[in-house]
């Protein structure tokens, strides 16, 4: 669940987003297969909302860029929400939408 809550310490700390997942996920994965599986999962997810809004700065040029920036925001919470409470009853959840790498 830690690696999916930590993500929204990035609103606050610039890159925590990534680097907060990342961490929990080193640490724990030889320990718990679990955390392992979600870690990855987090991460994936991550650098997934991180080319979106890549792309959606991008567009900001011809102004579809803010709404579908405000439009990713809202899904990474959303999503980032239902992911801590599916790891929390300890359900192996799979983010949507998200690329895997």
């Amino acid at each position: 669940m830690l690696c999916h809550l930590v993500v929204f310490t990035g609103y606050i700390i610039p890159l925590a987003w990534i680097i907060g997942p990342l961490v929990v996920w080193m640490i724990k994965r030889d320990e718990m297969p679990f955390v392992d599986d979600q870690g990855k999962e987090s991460l994936n997810f991550q650098i997934t909302i991180m080319l979106a809004m890549i792309a959606s700065g991008l567009l900001m040029f011809i102004l579809i860029g803010f709404v579908l920036i405000f439009v990713v925001v809202i899904f990474q919470f959303i999503v980032v929400i239902i992911a801590s409470i599916k790891a929390n009853e300890g359900v192996y959840y799979r983010y949507p939408l998200c690329i895997r790498f």
